[in-house]
């Protein structure tokens, strides 16, 4: 199975310090009904170092329960040691997830032979569809284009969510490796640069709240639809790079509370986004007409 298209990086909603399962399902329903192609729980948007592994394993079964099989369901796996990836990841297909997403171990820093280690350990104890996630401004860890190569030869392992913020690398992967894997951008700025050079869609944190807009950037794109899809790009980057004035996911929770879709809830070590920092966001979603 591949994943393509935008598939948003799904909020935790809370309520009283608790998962508002109620809010995380209208979320679901939501996403699904401007458009997505696939849904992405307990990523790095969904708080996921804060939840516990009761808390995971509940929003990974409520999303799946929600979609109805009507989109796949790639679920967020990693952590900073092998053996509990590979527990977490077993734990997620037991759920009934579609597939995996696999963030490179972070704080141990891990060299690149540790890296094709891991993933090939995790691959072999549970090989389900699984996006490798390389995010090395919270990893501090860069998945190397030369692992990627080395690790080709793993079926399980079918996708790269490319979140290093530079164009550049996702243009290498592609230019190296070709179609093996899917290059999904991690960026929503960026969304439409990467499928300009072969990438096939975005893990989004914007879809959260502009699931059809986002959305249409890359169906428009996949129509042959050029000039409409950069038009829509283009009105949309200072919303998505608004989502970013704080850290993720403040900005686009406290953008959703406003609209009602959740409480104005985030848990510790963050804290809610201040007003000065949101008036950014305010306004780009003004100029957007959004």
């Amino acid at each position: 199975m591949t994943f393509t298209g935008t598939l948003p990086a799904l909020v935790t909603p809370f309520k009283n310090g608790e998962i508002d399962e109620p809010a995380l399902r209208a979320i679901v329903e939501r996403c699904i009904e401007g458009g997505v192609d696939g849904v992405v729980p307990c990523g790095t948007t969904g708080e996921t170092p804060t939840l516990s592994e009761a808390e995971h394993a509940r929003v990974v079964r409520i999303v799946i329960e929600q979609t109805k099989k009507r989109v796949p369901v790639v679920a967020g796996a990693g952590a900073f040691s092998t053996s509990h990836t590979i527990h977490l990841a077993q734990m997620c297909r037991e759920l009934g997830a579609d597939g995996l997403l696999l963030v490179t171990p972070y704080y141990n820093r891990p060299t690149q032979e540790g890296l094709e280690a891991h993933f090939r350990a995790v691959a072999k104890a549970c090989p389900l569809p699984s996006i490798l996630y390389n995010v090395p401004v919270r990893t501090g860890t860069d998945l190397a284009v030369e692992t990627l190569a080395k690790l080709a030869d793993v079926p399980s392992l079918v996708g790269i969510k490319e979140a290093t913020g530079n164009v550049l690398r996702s243009q290498q992967i592609l230019s190296t490796l070709g179609d093996r894997y899917t290059v999904l951008s991690g960026d929503d700025a960026l969304t439409l640069p990467v499928l300009s050079v072969g990438g096939k869609g975005v893990i989004s944190v914007t879809a959260n709240l502009l699931p059809k807009e986002t959305s249409d950037v890359v169906r428009l794109w996949n129509a042959g639809k050029i000039a409409e899809a950069r038009a829509l790009h283009l009105r949309l980057a200072p919303v998505h790079e608004s989502m970013f004035v704080e850290a993720n996911p403040g900005p686009v929770k406290a953008a959703m509370a406003k609209r009602g879709l959740l409480q104005p809830e985030i848990r510790l070590p963050l804290v809610w986004p201040k007003s000065s920092s949101m008036d950014k966001t305010w306004a780009a979603l003004d100029r957007a007409g959004l």
